[in-house]
Parts: C-alpha cells; structure tokens; sequence
C-alpha cells in the first residue's frame, strides 16, 4: 500500500523519493544542524530524550538508529543508555559525515558505526539489535510498509522500537499557529540558511502528509508489531510512537 508521504518529493515527481531525498540531505548537511534546533526552536532536544527515556526501562545493549542524519539521537542515546554498539544507518553520506566527527567529538566513535543503508532492505541479519529508533526521517521514506517490516526483521524477539515524527496540531489556537509557521517562516527561513529551496518547501508538506496518530499506530502493527501506543508532545506538533515485536 502507498502512503500519501511517499508521493511527496523534494524536486519532481518522476524520480524515486529515496534518490532525491538522498540528494537533498547531501546538499543542506553543513546547516542542518543549526537550522533544525532554530527552527524548533531547541524543543527537539527534550524529544529526544523523553524517547531514550522511554527506552531506559528495556536496557538495550545493540541498538540501531535509522536515519541518524547527523547523529544527535545517536549520541544522546550513547549518552544516556550506554549500550556496548549503536548502528547509525542513512542513506545520506554527506549527513553521515558530520555525524562521524560529532561522534568522534563525544567520545562515542568507537560505540557507533555510520554506515549507508537502505531502510527497505536492510543488510543485518535477524534479531541484530535490542532497539531500533527513528528520529524526524520515517517520513522521508521510500516505502513505510517494507521499512517498518525490514526493522521489525532486524530486532530480537524482545526488540523494541521507537519513533519520534513531526506532526500537525489538530487543535485551535495551535493548529492555525502551525500552518502559518509552517507555510511562511520554515520555507524563508531555510531559503535564507540553505543553498537548497526546495528542501524547506519539502519539509511541511512531507509532514503533512504523513499518516498521524491512530492511522500511523494502525501502519506499525501491520508491520508485525504488539503493543504499540503514541504520544503527542508540544500540542501535536510532534508524535512520539513506541512498539514491540
């Protein structure tokens, strides 16, 4: 089944979402970082860790942290839960790079490994890792049913997932707030900060379309998943999801 997040792409309508979403990360990597925090305003940082909170109880010791872009949620996760590996998957290396040297930084180079993956077909085998987390990327992907099921694949019985997304308030006054940010200042903003334009038009209308809420709880089980519950955090403007298999 085809979402509608997965017709939305960065540059055309003709090209696969994964190559153009590959290119696009390429291109805005050097101010991701210092877009992304302005631009959320730094609230994404507490999202962060409510999820690797989240994450403490199960203690997991091999987790994989799908598209990691730059590696925050990685290295907070290093931080906090001290797992003996953590693999960093994307499929861009040019984001991928300035999460090695952020890693290195931190001290955390030798816990985590960068390395490109495809989402929809992962190179690890069955019951690699305790956890798996997806961080503000599971809309960029190219197919959300194969991810979800290769993901479920790749963990331990045990294995748990969660997943931090963007979403969009559905209550006044916020939901108006959010269009207007979402539709004027995210797009000016990053045309001011970015050699890429289309990447900051991309951004609100991929999360958009994303599948929220019940409809996205409904996505996870389908997958394979038990348990599975979210959370909205900052009035709906993000939603925290969290499974087993």
């Amino acid at each position: 089944m085809r979402y509608p997040q997965e017709n939305v792409k960065p540059y055309n309508a003709e090209e696969k979402k994964s190559i153009q979403v590959e290119r696009m990360f390429n291109h805005i990597a050097p101010t991701y970082d210092g877009l992304n925090h302005l631009l959320s305003l730094g609230i994404d940082k507490a999202w962060r860790r409510k999820a690797i909170r989240w994450l403490e109880q199960f203690h997991p010791r091999r987790i994989m942290d799908v598209a990691t872009g730059t590696g925050d949620f990685a290295i907070l996760a290093c931080k906090m839960l001290h797992p003996d590996t953590l693999a960093a998957t994307d499929i861009s290396e040019g984001m991928m790079q300035i999460g090695k040297e952020k890693a290195r930084k931190a001290g955390f180079n030798k816990q985590i490994s960068f390395k490109k993956e495809d989402c929809t077909s992962l190179t690890f085998p069955d019951g690699s890792f305790d956890a798996a987390t997806v961080a503000f990327g599971i809309r960029n992907f190219e197919d959300l049913d194969k991810a979800l099921s290769e993901i479920h694949r790749v963990l331990s019985p045990s294995g748990v997932l969660a997943i931090l997304e963007l979403s969009t308030p559905e209550h006044f006054p916020m939901k108006q707030l959010y269009r207007l940010y979402s539709r004027s200042v995210i797009p000016a903003v990053g045309k001011m900060f970015s050699k890429d334009n289309h990447a900051y038009h991309y951004l609100p209308d991929s999360i958009k379309a994303f599948p929220q809420g019940e409809h996205m709880q409904g996505i996870i089980q389908k997958a394979g998943f038990r348990n599975v519950a979210f959370k909205r955090l900052t009035f709906g403007i993000c939603t925290f999801y969290m499974a087993k298999k």
